[in-house]
């Protein structure tokens, strides 16, 4: 693992380094991405970087130095044996009072790269009593304000499940804590709209793009409660790519089906040809 922090690359990850008055702390006042690495190259950077300042103009802050987090990522990569792995990219308000209110002190910028172990084929997804707020100030905004996601992923893993999945306020399957939600009905991929409130996420958009190509796919909203009817179930992301779903709560769902199997296919043979599509 290796850290870098507005410009210098850390002796170790774990050296003080951030202020404790930083609002990234203090109330969670940032935006962040995550990478994966693939054979020590991050994948679709560009867009990570492009959706990391969507997230920052969106939080309020100001732009983040997109060059100079290229930069930290070279430096966090360099050295680094990484056959899988992440990249993540942090951007705070920079210090300030202990309060809501901002400071002027500028951004902080943090880079950290680590080894990653690749998911599992299979998994399993639990649904959550809470909602996403489709309308809320943060929806569809990638920030650092993630107390409410880690509530809902240790209940996931509490039964045994290794993500939790939720509606927002309108009953309509929204997302997971890190992931996006894609099913299969009667041949056809299925995936929320951006209006449901979930995040639009890189992995989404590839798959949405690549797939179409050979797979009826389509955005579309519909109850939470689909996933207990769906063919199949995946859930797609950054270190996940496109996961197959073997069980919902406590309905089994045979995984992989053959529509998700092909998915996948799809996308190993567009990752390889493009690793910054």
């Amino acid at each position: 693992m290796k850290a870098w922090l507005n410009g210098e690359l850390l002796e170790s990850p774990h050296d003080p380094a951030v202020s404790v008055l930083d609002h990234g702390i203090v109330v969670g006042d940032g935006v962040f991405e995550t990478a994966a690495v693939v054979d020590g190259r991050p994948f679709a950077l560009t867009r990570h970087l492009e959706r990391l300042a969507t997230s920052a103009e969106g939080l309020g802050i100001d732009r983040p130095d997109l060059d100079l987090v290229r930069e930290g990522v070279e430096a966090t990569l360099a050295g680094q044996e990484l056959p899988f792995g992440r990249v993540r990219i942090t951007v705070t308000s920079g210090a300030g009072p202990l309060g809501s209110p901002r400071g002027d002190s500028g951004l902080t910028h943090i880079v950290v790269t680590e080894p990653a172990e690749r998911p599992p084929a299979v998994s399993s997804i639990v649904t959550v009593p809470w909602t996403r707020n489709e309308r809320g100030p943060l929806a569809g905004l990638k920030t650092t304000s993630y107390a409410e996601n880690a509530k809902m992923v240790e209940y996931a893993r509490a039964r045994g499940a290794s993500e939790a999945v939720m509606a927002n306020t309108l009953g309509q399957l929204c997302e997971g804590t890190g992931s996006n939600v894609m099913y299969v009905v009667d041949g056809q991929i299925v995936t929320p709209t951006l209006a449901s409130g979930c995040l639009a996420g890189i992995t989404r958009a590839l798959a949405l793009e690549w797939l179409a190509d050979e797979l009826d796919v389509l955005e579309r909203d519909a109850p939470l409660e689909v996933l207990f009817e769906a063919d199949e179930v995946m859930l797609v992301g950054t270190t996940r790519t496109i996961q197959a779903i073997g069980r919902v709560d406590d309905r089994e769902v045979p995984a992989p089906g053959p529509i998700t199997l092909r998915a996948q296919e799809i996308w190993r043979a567009r990752e390889a040809e493009d690793m910054d599509p």
